[in-house]
């Protein structure tokens, strides 16, 4: 992109765009999510279209995405150009598909803490929320678990 249509800015300027602290902006900036240049002062600065790559990563981590998760979506964006609208209608089609993942899978949690709330069964081998599949079983046996601490013998 023409460097006159995506000015540079100083850091503060972008943080206060993008609602965010300076150190956030930083952070983000040494963890390479987005490219800086350094004016003859010594300060960073980053091109105007950064904004859209730090509230991307903003938007990311409230939905519950780890910053190596973040990364790798950012990865395939075009470093060498700012993302088109294309570019980034491309990443959101993977974000859509977690995303309806995990509704998914919040789905089957709710039918199943329906069924369990007011059981009572208390029961490390049967309780599909507290042990799925009898986990805990695979780790040790059931008294050495509950018992664990109590016996110092």
């Amino acid at each position: 992109m023409n460097n006159k249509m995506d000015p540079l800015m100083s850091i503060g300027a972008v943080a206060r765009r993008v609602g965010c602290a300076v150190s956030a902006v930083r952070f983000y900036a040494d963890q390479g999510f987005v490219p800086s240049v350094r004016a003859s002062s010594g300060h960073r600065m980053f091109r105007r279209s950064v904004i859209r790559r730090i509230s991307f990563i903003l938007i990311s981590q409230k939905l519950g995405y780890s910053l190596a998760d973040i990364r790798s979506a950012i990865d395939t964006l075009p470093s060498s150009r700012t993302p088109t609208k294309g570019d980034w209608e491309l990443l959101s089609q993977q974000f859509v598909k977690d995303i309806d993942r995990r509704v998914d899978e919040l789905e089957q949690l709710k039918a199943k803490l329906t069924g369990c709330i007011g059981c009572g069964c208390l029961s490390l081998s049967n309780c599909h929320l507290y042990n799925p599949e009898d986990g805990v079983s695979k780790k040790r046996k059931g008294a050495d678990l509950f018992f664990k601490g109590i016996n110092q013998d």
